[in-house]
């Protein structure tokens, strides 16, 4: 069940395409929401709202935002011609998309005459936080190299919620964005993250592909309840479409829940139980103790023996990040107050960089 509140637009602060930010008037307070054009049509003052104010009401992490549910003024709203493909499918926002699998599409040919991944590096991420830094380290090494980005469905859905994406294209870092499954918003839509590699190799001339959910990734304390499960059946995509997988831990000594002190459960349960097939590791050069403690998490569980494991300085993500004007958070923490995070995230992109100068100098 959700929570539904009347408001009134007061002011609208912020305005994207697809994104708006505004104050609104509800339940006597004046406080922050978040609309999506596509969704309830734009927003203008003194316009007369249904907020969905559930998670704010149970203190969950929108960023202390409710989001516009219903907008009065658009009580009539009409679609596009093009496309046949339902995202949120029986939901009351079912929303029309011109996915670029389909036959009127014309990159459906892509999908009929592909080779494969033709082993493209893949950067395979659980956190939306992993984004930034990753397409900053590999750009900042490799300038003239194209990058493009899936997000998959496994946390928020439309891809105007990341602020990250938007400042990636604006940057020319990315060179497009595929929204997957039934998340939305991307320059590309496809039905599902196998059809969103291709897209993202065929369609946008990726060289490089960095997979990950949106913002919003949801662990509940058990071992599979977790969304970044997901990262081991991408892992096997990858593999069986001729990619280079190369999953990106999740590493922090700033967590206070034991689970995720240095690597989190969740790669490790995705590297040792649901990876059905290899993929390339990267552990950040640190000191020497907290690296041999991340050396015996996975010589634990054997993962070392199934996995690829590299070894990389992570400290350049710093100087990449910088020299775009990026800045990174991951979990409520900076940079500086998880620096192990991103250097982990900037160990991978790095390993990566190195490869495809390495290819490029072969010829």
């Amino acid at each position: 069940m959700f929570r539904l509140r009347p408001g009134t637009i007061k002011e609208i602060t912020r305005c994207r395409e697809e994104l708006e930010e505004a104050l609104v008037s509800v339940e006597g307070k004046e406080e922050k929401a978040l609309n999506y054009p596509r969704l309830t049509g734009r927003l203008l003052p003194g316009d007369r709202v249904i907020l969905n104010t559930t998670a704010l009401h149970l203190g969950l992490g929108t960023g202390g935002r409710h989001f516009v549910f219903f907008n009065h003024r658009h009580s009539q709203v009409d679609m596009g011609d093009k496309g046949h493909i339902i995202k949120l499918r029986y939901t009351p926002y079912q929303l029309k998309v011109f996915s670029c699998e389909e036959e009127e599409s014309p990159f459906n040919s892509c999908f009929h005459n592909y080779k494969g991944l033709e082993n493209t590096p893949v950067l395979i991420g659980e956190l939306h936080s992993m984004l930034i830094p990753a397409a900053a380290v590999i750009k900042y090494l490799c300038p003239h190299i194209r990058i493009g980005y899936v997000m998959t469905d496994g946390a928020s859905l439309p891809l105007a919620l990341s602020e990250g994406v938007n400042q990636l294209k604006k940057l020319g870092i990315i060179a497009g964005a595929v929204t997957s499954g039934h998340a939305f918003g991307g320059d590309l839509e496809a039905v599902n993250n196998y059809s969103a590699l291709i897209a993202a190799r065929e369609i946008l001339k990726a060289q490089v592909i960095i997979i990950t959910m949106g913002p919003g990734a949801v662990g509940t304390g058990t071992e599979y309840g977790f969304t970044g499960i997901e990262q081991g059946e991408l892992i096997n995509a990858v593999n069986i479409l001729e990619g280079d997988p190369f999953l990106v831990l999740r590493v922090s000594f700033q967590d206070n829940r034991l689970r995720h002190r240095g690597i989190s459960h969740h790669s490790l349960t995705v590297l040792e139980k649901i990876a059905l097939t290899p993929a390339t590791l990267c552990l950040p050069l640190v000191e020497e103790k907290k690296l041999n403690y991340l050396k015996s998490q996975l010589e634990e569980r054997s993962i070392s023996s199934r996995h690829q494991v590299a070894f990389r300085e992570g400290t350049l993500v710093k100087e990449a990040m910088d020299y775009f004007h990026l800045k990174g958070n991951t979990m409520g923490r900076s940079f500086e107050e998880d620096r192990i995070f991103f250097e982990t995230v900037g160990a991978t992109a790095r390993l990566v960089s190195e490869k495809i100068l390495l290819e490029k100098s072969q010829g």
